[in-house]
């Protein structure tokens, strides 16, 4: 009789521990699978591998997505990249915007690769605040391999945040260029990508994404921002593609207007009775300079020219 109550005392007692031990395994996957996002069978097999110590477990999670990634980017680096997105992030008087390529326009709609062109987007803008500079405007140019090379404050390059995409899509994919603009004085920047999303009341300090993007330096009389005008604005260079602002008894407008390749001079596309120069007078708005990307475009003309000219002014 005793025994037998040894016994089941031995019993219950170990299924308690049991379940105790359960618990914690349970509680380490959890944490585990929000802290990286991998599949539950990975994570456990991470936790397996180290003894439910999920710092150890999350190491060796993100050395094994980081070999698989390269591995994966090896094999599909020769597929072309045509699809992608545009990035455009303004924070205050620094502005970003970024071309990220993929294979198919599935994956640009993923929300991954979009959190990826803002995680890009955010390493470039961070690159403005390691520079100061007098004038009223800055411009930094990037191009395909100056972004694979730059460091992250998360670690590593990103060239191997971009092996991990791909590892984790399965599809090729690519960072095309970028562009910083930093401004001084009485400058403001505006940015716009199409198509936008709806009811968003403020874009600073929101990566916007898109097929097509634009970033506008100008200079404004006005103490407060007028938002719509500014959009406005950039929705004429993303879709009337001007190739330079005009100058008032300089340039003359295009006998045809479809023609006008002026900004100052092109029908208004939000008011066809107005030009833009007419509602830039109105507002009491100079533009300074301009940068328009188009997921895709074969020319690449203004980030070659603006990263010649910084390899000049460095010599």
């Amino acid at each position: 009789m005793l025994l037998q109550k040894a016994l089941a005392h031995a019993f219950h007692t170990t299924r308690q521990l049991c379940s105790a031990g359960a618990g914690l395994e349970k509680s380490a996957l959890s944490t585990l699978r929000k802290k990286t996002g991998y599949t539950f069978a990975n994570c456990k097999k991470a936790l397996a591998l180290h003894n439910n110590d999920v710092t150890q477990a999350e190491k060796w999670l993100h050395e094994q997505a980081q070999s698989l990634g390269w591995s994966k980017a090896t094999k599909l680096s020769d597929r072309v990249t045509t699809q992608g997105l545009v990035g455009i992030l303004v924070s205050g008087n620094r502005g970003a915007m970024v071309e990220l390529n993929c294979e198919t326009d599935f994956v640009a709609r993923n929300d991954t690769f979009k959190r990826f062109v803002d995680h890009v987007s955010r390493i470039v803008l961070h690159y403005t605040d390691l520079t100061e500079f007098d004038g009223d405007l800055w411009k930094l140019g990037f191009d395909a391999d100056a972004l694979k090379n730059l460091e992250t404050p998360q670690g590593g390059s990103l060239a191997d945040h971009l092996a991990l995409l791909i590892g984790a899509m399965g599809e090729n994919a690519s960072i095309r260029r970028a562009l910083c603009f930093k401004v001084n004085n009485d400058l403001r920047l505006a940015g716009y990508a199409h198509p936008a999303p709806t009811n968003v009341s403020t874009t600073q300090n929101i990566t916007q994404v898109g097929k097509y993007g634009a970033i506008v330096a100008f200079r404004s009389q006005q103490d407060v921002d007028d938002h719509e005008i500014q959009k406005g604005i950039c929705q004429q260079i993303v879709g009337m593609k001007p190739l330079k602002v005009g100058e008032y008894g300089k340039d003359l407008p295009a006998e045809n207007k479809d023609d006008e390749t002026c900004l100052i001079h092109q029908e208004y596309l939000l008011d066809a009775d107005k030009t833009v120069g007419e509602v830039l007078k109105e507002n009491a708005i100079e533009i300074v300079d301009y940068h328009r990307f188009e997921c895709g475009e074969q020319t690449q003309r203004d980030i070659k020219e603006i990263i010649r000219a910084q390899q000049q002014n460095s010599n």
